[in-house]
């Protein structure tokens, strides 16, 4: 069953860890089947529960999984990244309509903020023991963030929004501790979850954001923790709204003890007012990126919250990357005071894509989704089929899979890549692969 593998412990910690050292190790090869609990329990010479409280914890962290009477194996894919391998590969001559990158036309040029970057820390170089955040990227962040209506906190920054969001999970929750995550939802936040050894409560999203329905659930079957995107939504699209945000509000005031995460990914690339819900509980944080209105490679996020849940997030961070780089931190400065990214503009530009596909569709008797953002989300009933059709169409989506956990099927379409030009062909391409035979109804 295990080979030469045996796996020790008297508690189910230390079951658990033995587990995971052979998975690490490679002696415990993915799909490997584990001894039935009693079995083990009676090799060990414990009580069979301390093996299911051990079975339980590693399910919980993504490393086996279990079938019934078909038993406990191995997973076959690590649990930090099942999503990822739910890509679709781009044929000769395709569209890439799958990857959601932002459209290389609105990203500024990184050179010349660059060059500043260098020669401002060509005259004061960074030392170790200098602060984490330069003191002129804290104010300019934190008067945008009061321009928004976010409540007071400090700054701090992390190498990226999903960098951010770990550290604050992290810092407030625990292995088996639960996470009211959007279902369709971003896969990223999917993955992490359970890589840091959370249960996944899926929350059911409409165009107005987070059901309040589906949250008051899940906040009343254990979770511990909300994760909120307030607009540009990804996979749909869909934007908090004020008269949403009172109801969650109203409803977080409830569950006082609810750590509640805002992921603002789409600053700069969204028109819309952002709707934060933080500040209603104890404890709460807003995660704001520069990765979509700069560009991936600028992994820099502001990050702000009640003042305990920022000095667990720095405390643990100057134990591992200690700060995130200043020239980085330079260059956005830069940015920022330069006025390099028209966000009006950008919006505009996505905007114009984004709705003309969904009017098009419309008109071609195919539901879709899109307030904001640069995505496009299409309910579909056959996931695999539609995804296939418009590849032999030669458009890459990317299947739905890869953002939901208990939501019903669909594909997410990328409008940066698109021109106004293409939305027709577009169109008729996805209204084709959803409804393939002619005369069927999909209700």
């Amino acid at each position: 069953m295990l080979g030469e593998y045996m796996i020790v412990g008297s508690r189910a910690s230390e079951i658990a860890a033995s587990v995971e050292a052979g998975v690490g190790a490679g002696e415990l090869a993915p799909g490997a089947l584990l001894p039935p609990m009693r079995e083990l329990a009676g090799a060990l010479g414990v009580n069979p529960n301390t093996v299911a409280a051990a079975y339980r914890t590693l399910r919980e962290r993504g490393v086996i999984e279990t079938d019934g009477r078909r038993g406990s194996r191995v997973r076959a894919r690590p649990a930090s990244a099942p999503r990822d391998g739910l890509r679709v590969q781009v044929p000769p001559g395709g569209r890439d309509l799958a990857s959601g990158n932002p459209d290389p036309a609105v990203l500024p040029a990184l050179d010349g903020p660059l060059r500043a970057a260098a020669a401002r820390y060509a005259r004061a170089p960074t030392r170790y023991g200098d602060d984490a955040v330069v003191p002129e990227l804290a104010r300019i962040a934190r008067a945008g963030l009061d321009a928004d209506g976010v409540p007071d906190g400090p700054v701090a920054l992390a190498s990226g929004a999903l960098d951010a969001i770990e550290r604050v999970l992290s810092a407030h929750l625990r292995p088996g501790d639960t996470v009211a995550v959007e279902d369709p939802g971003w896969g990223s936040v999917l993955d992490l979850a359970p890589a840091l050894g959370l249960r996944i409560a899926p929350v059911a999203v409409d165009d107005d954001g987070p059901v309040p329905g589906a949250v008051e659930r899940a906040l009343a079957e254990g979770a511990r923790a909300l994760v909120v995107t307030a607009r540009a939504q990804n996979p749909t699209g869909a934007v908090v709204s004020a008269g949403r945000a009172a109801e969650l509000r109203e409803l977080l005031a409830r569950h006082p003890g609810t750590l509640v995460v805002d992921d603002d990914h789409g600053h700069g690339i969204v028109d819309l007012p952002l709707q934060s819900l933080g500040g209603i509980t104890r404890h709460w944080a807003l995660v704001r990126s520069t990765a979509k209105a700069y560009g991936p490679d600028l992994r820099l996020a502001v990050l702000t919250g009640d003042a305990v849940t920022l000095d667990r997030v720095q405390g643990r961070q100057r134990l591992g990357p200690g700060w995130v780089s200043r020239l980085l931190q330079y260059a956005v400065i830069e940015l920022w005071t330069s006025g390099a990214v028209d966000g009006a503009a950008v919006a505009r530009a996505y905007g114009v894509r984004r709705d003309a596909l969904v009017a098009a569709l419309a008109a071609r008797g195919v539901r879709a989704h899109g307030r904001s953002g640069m995505n496009v989300w299409v309910p579909v009933p056959d996931e695999t089929g539609a995804v296939t059709r418009l590849l032999a169409a030669g458009w890459a989506v990317a299947p739905g899979s890869r953002f939901r956990v208990d939501s019903g099927p669909g594909v997410r379409i990328t409008v940066s890549p698109v021109s106004l030009a293409e939305v027709p062909a577009l169109a008729d391409a996805v209204a084709a692969a959803v409804r393939p035979a002619r005369g069927a109804r999909y209700d």
